[in-house]
């Protein structure tokens, strides 16, 4: 894995990875996305960002933090992080994620956490595009088991504004915290359905748990 000096920005980045940014930054500003409010002035937490609809939203929300100095990591299998690209993808905030190994994906980022100064580790929460709405709960027992709190992010592809809430560490009630999760959501995007499925999934989560 990457030495913090690599994570930390203390060496000179690949040209490739300086290059990706700037396409990046222009795509961004082209577009005419724009951040609402600010990234909470924290060295590590777990965001997780929705609605995910389309493969361009990963690319302005990298526009996002580039603008306001703030660089965000991402899991990726190891087995990408090879010769020739291996740079690139640690100068491009890549976190190796090795799945052979007898640690699992959530005790493998929480080492990550611990062994960085600073870690803004982004996951799609929803899993995929196809979603109907529901969260997969992996960002939140990442986050628990790092002691860091969880920002979530919003993607408003109609006014082209990407927005986040305060932080919020786990309270060990995945249910309640959904829950608080989704009425954030709501409160930013009211129409937009998966959310209401979010919603649902976090009311069925605490009525599990009082059976």
């Amino acid at each position: 894995m990457a030495s913090k000096a690599q994570n930390n920005g203390q060496r000179q980045r690949s040209i490739a990875s300086r290059v990706a940014r700037r396409i990046i930054m222009a795509l961004y500003r082209w577009q005419g996305w724009k951040l609402v409010g600010d990234f909470p002035d924290l060295p590590k937490y777990v965001i997780a960002g929705a609605p995910h609809t389309s493969n361009w939203d990963f690319v302005f929300f990298i526009g996002a933090t580039a603008e306001k100095g703030v660089e965000p990591n991402y899991l990726g299998k190891h087995t990408l992080f090879k010769w020739p690209i291996r740079r690139f993808m640690l100068d491009m905030g890549g976190v190796p994620i090795d799945r052979t190994r007898r640690a699992n994906v959530v005790e493998q980022a929480a080492e990550e956490f611990a062994r960085r100064d600073s870690l803004r580790l982004v996951i799609a929460a929803e899993g995929s595009r196809t979603t109907d709405g529901s969260w997969k709960s992996g960002f939140y027992h990442i986050a628990q088991a790092a002691g860091v709190p969880i920002v979530v992010a919003y993607v408003d592809n109609e006014r082209r504004e990407i927005g986040f809430s305060q932080p919020m560490l786990p309270s060990g009630n995945f249910g309640a915290d959904l829950l608080e999760i989704a009425r954030f959501y709501r409160s930013h995007l009211p129409d937009e359905p998966r959310f209401a499925v979010l919603e649902a999934q976090a009311r069925d989560l605490l009525s599990q748990a009082a059976d």
